[in-house]
């Protein structure tokens, strides 16, 4: 299991991520057992950061023209070596996506909206559920990350409602272990509070890859 600080990522948040089908992330575990996903009480498969570094790496090879066998292959004689070689990045798309944050500690808000921002994401904030449903709705953001215990614990519904609308990703964050619950209302992944900027950073480039980004070139610039 990852550790509590450390992102937790769903099978289809990690399929959105490599843009595999699940099931291919399915025979993958099963056919090789080089990345092998841990499983919620629910048997929901559970993907740590690193097993996503992973997974981009084998996806950089099959796109270079390496089989899956190979592929993992590679990857299992790397890790036999103590390293992971980096995947091939992206770099192809530009824009700002936009990122909701439903935070109910308007300074934990202030600091991720901060760091998001420095790294050339658009961001607006909510500090209760019903305010995170009005902008929702008016600036369809890409991402939305959703504080589970804002408004007295409404972040559990606001994760299942929004994720099932189908338009933006849903980062589940909270300063209990809640994980296992995140992932089953719909959340695509979940940290732990108080979220480490670096870790909250990659885990939302994790979640919007390029495909936010090519759509958000062509959104028209909404009021703050």
């Amino acid at each position: 299991m990852a550790e509590l600080d450390e992102p937790v990522y769903s099978i289809g948040a990690a399929a959105k991520i490599l843009d595999v089908p699940a099931a291919t992330l399915r025979a993958w575990e099963e056919r090789y057992g080089v990345i092998t996903p841990t499983r919620s009480e629910g048997s929901q498969r559970l993907y740590s950061r690193n097993q996503i570094e992973k997974l981009k790496y084998i996806k950089s090879r099959l796109d270079a023209g390496v089989s899956a066998a190979d592929a993992h292959r590679l990857l299992a004689q790397q890790l036999a070596g103590g390293s992971v070689p980096a995947a091939i990045p992206d770099r192809s798309a530009e824009g700002r996506p936009l990122i909701l944050l439903a935070d109910r500690d308007q300074y934990a808000a202030d600091l991720a909206e901060y760091f998001l921002r420095t790294e050339g994401y658009d961001v607006s904030i909510a500090t209760d559920a019903a305010q995170a449903r009005l902008l929702f709705a008016e600036r369809s953001p890409d991402l939305v990350v959703v504080d589970l215990l804002i408004s007295g614990g409404a972040g559990f519904r606001l994760c299942t409602d929004l994720s099932k609308a189908g338009t933006a990703q849903v980062l589940a964050v909270a300063a209990i272990d809640a994980s296992d619950e995140a992932l089953a209302v719909g959340a695509s992944a979940f940290l732990r509070k108080p979220l480490e900027p670096l870790i909250l950073v990659s885990t939302v480039r994790d979640l919007l890859g390029t495909s936010a980004l090519a759509r958000t070139s062509k959104r028209s610039p909404a009021p703050r």
